[in-house]
């Protein structure tokens, strides 16, 4: 089941390959490369955001911080050129992970089709939702699991389990809440921090967050980034600089983190939750004194 998996998300890549790299060259042929666009400035730029993406930070906020502050690409067409420039390095997180971290196949799969299916579906539901009471709710529910993990990390109650895989009302919960995840999406709201909440708080390893929420967002990128392609809409020098710099970031990284040893990266999740929490809470509370 695995192996399928993998199949088609290459494929999934390929297809989206296939109209990035014929547009990339077209435009250089003709002379339309962004000429205000540094390859390896961008490049540099992809490949330090997509290290910290691999180890569960997220890339779109970093990246467009980055590319705006560093004058790579034009505001209009930064939602293209992120999603874009991203496609490929995630799938290769994705792939890289479900390879070398085990996880009960049935598990997987499910939380990867209820992601998908969530973006997909999911976005006519989530969009009647108010964002900001959306944000204001993810913050408080991911500093809440933090601060188990915290406590569970200072013996002050017991931690998360090592759980491979999940069954019964527990997977039915975890596929609720992906399906969900999936669709916040739309709203702009990483996967990443909820994902690695929901994974710990049902009793998994930590590390199965990993091939789960990359895996989850590879299988929704190539088809959205194929319309931003078709359309022109995104910053093709960046992207492409992003792309490949950005796939060395992720080697680099997935490594680190398949050798790190389960404490510390317990610790890193809490981190990345901590941090995610916070910049909702921000943001939430921007959009209330605006």
């Amino acid at each position: 089941m695995v192996k399928i998996v993998i199949g088609v998300l290459v494929a999934l890549t390929a297809f989206f390959g296939f109209f990035f790299i014929k547009d990339y060259f077209q435009a250089a042929k003709e002379g339309k490369l962004e000429k205000d666009t540094n390859f390896l400035v961008s490049g540099i730029i992809g490949m330090v955001i997509n290290f910290f993406d691999t180890l569960g930070i997220g890339s779109f906020a970093p990246l467009t911080a980055s590319l705006r502050g560093f004058k790579q690409t034009r505001d209009g067409v930064l939602p293209g050129t992120l999603n874009v420039s991203c496609t490929i390095p995630v799938v290769v997180e994705a792939i890289i992970f479900i390879k070398v971290i085990e996880v009960d196949p049935v598990t997987l799969v499910s939380l990867l089709a209820a992601a998908t299916v969530g973006a997909v579906i999911g976005a006519g539901i989530v969009s009647k939702l108010d964002e900001k009471k959306v944000q204001l709710g993810m913050a408080i529910a991911l500093l809440i699991v933090a601060a188990t993990m915290l406590a569970g990390q200072l013996k002050l109650m017991p931690s998360g389990g090592d759980a491979i895989g999940l069954t019964g009302v527990k997977l039915i919960i975890a596929v609720v809440v992906n399906f969900f995840l999936g669709a916040l999406m739309t709203l702009g709201i990483g996967l990443y921090a909820p994902c690695m909440a929901l994974i710990y708080s049902l009793g998994m390893s930590p590390k199965i967050a990993f091939p789960i929420m990359m895996g989850s967002c590879a299988f929704l990128m190539p088809a959205a980034s194929v319309k931003f392609v078709k359309e022109g809409a995104y910053n093709r020098k960046a992207s492409m600089a992003v792309t490949i710099f950005g796939c060395i970031g992720v080697f680099i990284a997935a490594y680190l983190v398949k050798s790190l040893p389960i404490n510390i990266l317990t610790w890193l999740v809490i981190v990345v939750i901590i941090y995610t929490s916070f910049t909702m809470f921000r943001a939430y509370s921007k959009a209330k004194t605006a």
